[in-house]
């Protein structure tokens, strides 16, 4: 539920000029999503949003050119502890076993990391597949995931 939402905060702050979190929680509501301000709140952080000036002297959302990498990284850190059960690896992937339902939130944070050694994730409901290039970075991938777990 939380994917699908984020999603279709995406498609509106695209589609509308929305000023507030009222705005936005109003948007929601109207396309049928049951929300709390409190929720579009941790969603705005979770994405990035800010808000831009507009040619008619307001403000608007928008998704932020920039990420936020320690807010990305502080996530993992607290999903990783949570939630990894494993992480192995062979040749230049990683392979990080998870609590059911929990894998795509992690993978996600790991793609907005940015980390350049990680050139993507396939995430399915408690695996996360990272490929790593190149595989000489693997062992460094490895340190870093054992830290954030300790």
């Amino acid at each position: 539920m939380k994917n699908l939402r984020q999603r279709k905060i995406l498609g509106l702050i695209e589609e509308y000029k929305l000023e507030t979190q009222e705005d936005l929680v109003n948007k929601l509501r109207e396309s049928g999503f049951d929300v709390t301000q409190a929720t579009v709140s941790r969603d705005i952080k979770e994405l990035n949003l800010i808000k831009i000036v507009t040619d008619e002297n307001s403000y608007k959302y928008a998704v932020a050119s920039e990420p936020r990498l320690n807010l990305n990284v502080h996530r993992l850190n607290k999903l990783l502890r949570d939630s990894a059960t494993s992480i192995d690896h062979s040749d230049n992937l990683i392979v990080i076993k998870t609590l059911p339902g929990v894998a795509s939130a992690i993978a996600s944070c790991i793609d907005h990391a940015q980390w350049p050694e990680i050139i993507g994730t396939i995430a399915g409901d408690d695996t996360i597949l990272l490929v790593v290039k190149p595989k000489e970075a693997v062992e460094k991938c490895l340190e870093t995931f054992n830290k954030l777990l300790e």
